[in-house]
């Protein structure tokens, strides 16, 4: 993945945005793909967001988007939003914790605990225009928060099973997710009507 041009660096009063463009390339250094990833930043009283778009083109070849666990969209979380720690996991479906959620599909999940004293949390959504909506989910108590779409043969325990998607020559898929960060648990902060409004585009 080579970062060949940043396209836009925009600040203000409400928002602010970063879109840049990347070459991907395969072992022989020779570009397969482009991708653009666009991210807008926003705050609001107790909360703050971030949408991320990011678009992958094919050029002369299909690309091949391989079915694996691993990937797609991740954040870290601090300690204090560890299982260990006492973090609640939430999602859309009204399961809770890892084993619940682990592999499942959602709208939305939820990490919120008690972070220097203070009840916060951070939950990713799936946009309803994203392949596989609502999307799979590899999120983990010790910390690592993953939206994953692929995976399938995990998530199901069936080698047999291909969660691939291929992108044909000169096509392009998008994915866009939104992190919203907030204070208290996802009842507190309304998570699923902030979901809603996402879902509507606002």
């Amino acid at each position: 993945m080579v970062s060949t041009k940043l396209e836009e660096v925009k600040s203000g009063a409400d928002s602010g945005a970063l879109r840049a463009r990347f070459k991907l390339a395969g072992p022989d250094g020779k570009a397969i793909a482009e991708e653009t990833q666009a991210y807008t930043f926003r705050g609001e009283g107790a909360t703050r967001s971030i949408d991320c778009e990011f678009s992958i083109h094919a050029l002369q070849t299909p690309v091949k988007l391989g079915d694996t666990k691993e990937g797609t969209f991740a954040i870290r979380v601090v300690k204090a939003l560890e299982e260990t720690s006492g973090m609640k996991m939430t999602d859309s479906e009204g399961r809770a914790g890892e084993k619940q959620i682990w592999g499942k599909r959602a709208k939305w999940v939820d990490y919120s605990g008690t972070v220097e004293g203070r009840e916060l949390g951070v939950a990713i959504f799936d946009n309803p225009t994203n392949p596989k909506h609502p999307t799979y989910w590899h999120a983990r108590g010790y910390g690592l928060f993953a939206v994953n779409p692929f995976g399938e043969h995990d998530y199901y325990n069936d080698p047999k099973r291909d969660g691939s998607i291929t992108i044909p020559a000169g096509g392009s898929l998008t994915f866009r997710y939104r992190v919203l960060i907030h204070e208290g648990d996802a009842a507190a902060a309304k998570v699923v009507e902030a979901y809603e409004s996402y879902a509507d585009g606002k």
